[in-house]
């Protein structure tokens, strides 16, 4: 997808979203429009499934899971450890601490990538830190993580390797990591995490 493309599906449904939200609530905008295109280019804002399932498989204390879908959407299935916080609710002062903060990395997550790349253009413009995507939802996490697809004999070794670790992580998370009906209680404090370093632009997460 083209990246002007990316940029007009971030910033129509943002526009919505601020229209409908009272002015004491928002923030000067922290970036412009070429700021913008160029996360969009670089794919920074995303974590892949492999990186999350890698995490969650680790227990790694850095990483804060973020249902941006309704509450009963939750209620029905989830990844585990993740906390609710649906779009409508995401400027609330409740969620602020949560948000901008740099102890752990944020992940949000919806069924595509539509309303959690919207929960992160809301946050990066508000100037919060540390808040990425889920790259391709729960609906590309279902394809890779849960049902991965086996490569040929032929493949090259790294993408059997990526099938393996795929395949293991599915296994290990049980029904791929979704849970059902579990408490939402908020994470407890972490210590400070490094930046995350950059890296070539994710493929995928329409």
């Amino acid at each position: 997808m083209k990246p002007r493309l990316y940029l007009a599906l971030f910033i129509v449904p943002l526009g919505l979203i601020l229209a409908a939200v009272p002015a004491n609530t928002t923030h000067p905008y922290k970036l412009s429009p070429e700021d913008l295109l160029e996360y969009v280019n670089s794919g920074m804002q995303y974590f892949s499934p492999d990186e999350v399932a890698d995490m969650i498989i680790n227990k790694d204390p850095s990483l804060l899971l973020i249902d941006v879908r309704s509450e009963d959407a939750y209620e029905e299935f989830h990844l585990p450890g993740a906390l609710n916080i649906p779009l409508s609710s995401l400027l609330d002062e409740q969620w602020k601490d949560y948000l901008h903060q740099d102890l752990r990395y944020n992940v949000f997550y919806s069924n595509g990538t539509v309303s959690a790349n919207e929960a992160w253009m809301l946050t990066r413009q508000l100037g919060y830190e540390n808040n990425y995507v889920l790259q391709g939802g729960l609906n590309y996490w279902v394809e890779t993580i849960m049902n991965p697809k086996a490569p040929a004999s032929t493949s090259p070794n790294e993408e059997i390797a990526r099938y393996n670790f795929r395949k293991g992580a599915g296994q290990a998370l049980g029904d791929g990591g979704m849970v059902e009906n579990s408490s939402s209680q908020p994470a407890p404090e972490l210590p400070k995490i490094a930046p995350r370093p950059k890296k070539k632009r994710a493929q995928g997460g329409c």
